[in-house]
């Protein structure tokens, strides 16, 4: 199931809500001052690979290319 954002329109807040999709337009109860007078927001989706990022000096095309090591063939690596 999908988190959803609700900003209360009195004080503010946001509340998350994990909710299946069929009721994510339902209303909701601020956790801060109880109102029912929420709206959804757009949520912002973020990512994070790990990885750190750095081309191999094998690699001078860089990691989308599909050369050198990138793509497999290096074989100093």
């Amino acid at each position: 199931m999908p988190i959803y954002e609700y900003k209360c329109q009195k004080c503010g807040h946001i509340t998350e809500q994990l909710r299946s999709m069929s009721t994510a337009d339902d209303a909701t109860a601020c956790e801060e001052c109880q109102s029912k007078e929420t709206q959804r927001v757009q949520s912002v989706f973020a990512a994070n690979s790990g990885g750190g990022g750095a081309v191999p000096d094998c690699c001078p095309a860089g990691p989308m290319t599909g050369g050198g090591c990138c793509g497999g063939m290096c074989q100093g690596h």
